[in-house]
């Protein structure tokens, strides 16, 4: 998910960023479709038998799967939902066009995605980042262009943070992170506290929350100095060092673009190919291993596996019924893993008629319910849409409001930034990826602090014939589509080493 500061990054890049989350049919009052995936899906008994049996149909574990069918093993996708994608969803809006409820934005550095996208010939487009940007603090609006906004309160603040944040990430090893020299201090102290040490602005802080809510789903408070030091390390590639810049920019930065068919069509796309190697609606209650198989049970039966892959949110693996049960350290992990709260708001008018002022559509707010917006506008220019990210403390503000009140709060919020017209949308749609019973919650899994250091080491490693995916366990771009492909293709590897 993610943001649109544009060329102007807010502490050098504070524009939000995030690839994973969004919300739920039921919330949103959206047109939710599985669409064309689901016809191609398995419609009849499991197969008896395969190589691997993948456990979600997001990216991850779809990547996984067609990476091992390439090889020439047998595969079977099980996804509890009646559609793939998992964190990925497209909403269809009624005047035409594509947006994304769940995980939208890819930029440099980001080069499994892209390539897996190019291949599939799914196409991206710029963000737009045009015009000036709107910033509101104390009932004060404001508007500039450049990388922070005209508040002199944090100008200092932002330059020592941002230094600090990439100097710290750039001594991480991404694959381990528990093994830097500070990591138990780092990993012990929360993020905000850490933050307070370094400003001397509160606004500062506040500020920050722009970034954080998006990206996390959460707030400052919840998570340590050194989950951030490896969240910005891993905003790169094997060769480019990650930066807070890179993370929270649109130009240059992972906000940099979308797909023209929105982000959904990856996933759709892969599952066509795989054809009935997709099964829908069959959520997996139980995973036995004996006599030389993985016996994995769902709601459609039972199929066995020499290899399984894991590529489901981190806390549902604990609804899973495991024979033998999971290491302990591997329990623990996962139950200090909770997923952070974010729904997606989206306002849509006939034009973008905030272009026509001179505005870039993204929008900055100390308080209230709509702290990120950006312009979330289809590639073709119309209609108009504008997005508002709700996420942590401001999700508990507002999420759990009756839907009339939080769209009047949200549209208020955006008029507060671009005008009365914003008042009167043709279509309001919402995603609350808290109220997807296969994901509950969004964009990522967050380990509370002291967690990377006590069991962080166990990420990744496999349970006999179970090997883990998702975007959590990626080393580069995690909690983003990037690092769900990375992940996948990453499984895909280490059991083909196997069979």
């Amino acid at each position: 998910m993610g943001a649109a500061l544009g060329r102007r990054r807010l502490l050098g890049g504070i524009a939000v960023g995030a690839a994973g989350a969004a919300g739920a049919a039921g919330a949103g009052g959206g047109l939710w479709s599985p669409g064309p995936a689901a016809a191609a899906t398995v419609s009849g008994p499991l197969p008896d038998r395969v190589d691997v049996v993948v456990v979600g149909g997001g990216i991850s574990g779809l990547t996984a799967a067609r990476k091992l069918r390439s090889r020439g093993a047998k595969v079977l996708v099980v996804e509890a939902r009646d559609r793939v994608g998992g964190r990925v969803l497209n909403h269809h809006l009624r005047a035409g066009g594509v947006i994304e409820a769940g995980g939208a934005f890819v930029g440099p550095t980001q080069d499994r995605i892209l390539r897996l996208a190019d291949d599939l010939g799914v196409k991206t487009f710029k963000e737009y980042v045009e015009g000036e940007n709107v910033y509101i603090k104390n009932g004060q609006r404001s508007t500039y262009t450049g990388t922070v906004p005209p508040d002199p309160s944090i100008l200092l603040d932002a330059a020592l943070l941002q230094e600090r944040i990439n100097n710290m990430a750039a001594q991480i090893d991404v694959d381990a992170p528990w093994n830097h020299p500070q990591a138990a201090r780092w990993d012990a102290l929360r993020v905000r506290d850490w933050v307070a040490q370094q400003t001397l602005s509160a606004d500062t802080d506040s500020l920050l929350e722009c970034y954080f809510q998006p990206s996390w789903g959460s707030d400052a408070g919840n998570v340590s100095v050194l989950f951030l030091a490896w969240f910005i390390a891993t905003a790169g590639n094997e060769d480019n060092v990650g930066t807070f810049q890179r993370s929270s920019s649109t130009a240059g930065g992972a906000q940099e673009s979308r797909f023209k068919l929105g982000s959904q069509a990856v996933p759709k796309r892969m599952a066509r190919e795989l054809g009935d190697r997709v099964a829908l609606r069959a959520p997996v209650r139980r995973i036995v291993q004996r006599d030389g198989w993985a016996h994995v049970h769902t709601d459609r039966g039972t199929v066995r596996g020499k290899r399984v892959i894991v590529a489901c949110p981190p806390p549902l693996v604990l609804d899973i019924d495991w024979a033998p049960q999971l290491p302990e350290r591997r329990r623990h992990l996962l139950a200090n893993m909770p997923m952070g709260n974010l729904m997606k708001c989206d306002a849509v008018y006939r034009t973008p008629f905030w272009r026509d002022a001179g505005l870039s559509g993204s929008g900055l707010s100390h308080s209230g319910a709509t702290r990120a917006v950006f312009d979330n506008t289809p590639a073709s220019g119309a209609p108009g849409v504008l997005l508002a990210f709700v996420g942590g403390s401001t999700w508990k503000a507002y999420g759990r409001l009756p839907r009339a009140q939080r769209r009047r709060a949200v549209l208020e919020g955006f008029a507060e930034m671009f005008g009365e017209q914003a008042l009167h949308p043709i279509e309001y749609t919402e995603h609350d990826w808290t109220l997807e019973r296969w994901t509950t919650g969004g964009p990522i899994a967050l380990p509370r602090p002291g967690v990377i250091t006590s069991h962080g080491s166990e990420i990744r490693r496999p349970f006999g014939r179970v090997h883990w995916a998702g975007t959590e366990t990626s080393t580069y771009w995690s909690g983003f589509m990037d690092g769900a492909v990375r992940a996948g293709e990453r499984a895909a590897r280490e059991v083909m080493e196997k069979l």
